[in-house]
């Protein structure tokens, strides 16, 4: 499953909390149940409008041909497969 973008959950959060306090001052309920009852209404919706929001495309990645298929390496690929072996257990924010 993809993370949210923030702007799901802005959307969302900003929808619960309007909704909320929309419903609890249209409906003017001063009982548990129908607190609870606006609340869970406002998450549903909430949750509808930030599903609703599209989902950023990733790029789609370039397939290299696979290293058999070469005829030859130049210093460059070297050099680049050596710093790459470098970074593979390192986390992908320090990159």
């Amino acid at each position: 499953m993809p993370r949210p973008t923030a702007a799901q959950f802005l959307y969302g959060s900003a929808t619960v909390v309007i909704s909320a306090l929309a419903m609890l001052l249209l409906f003017r309920t001063e009982s548990g149940i129908g607190v609870a009852a606006v609340g869970t209404a406002a998450l549903v919706l909430g949750l509808l409008v930030a599903l609703a929001l599209p989902a950023r495309a990733r790029p789609a990645r370039r397939v290299a041909p696979p290293a058999a298929a070469r005829t030859h390496r130049t210093v460059e690929d070297v050099e680049i497969a050596t710093v790459r072996r470098q970074h593979v257990g390192e986390h992908s924010l320090h990159r």
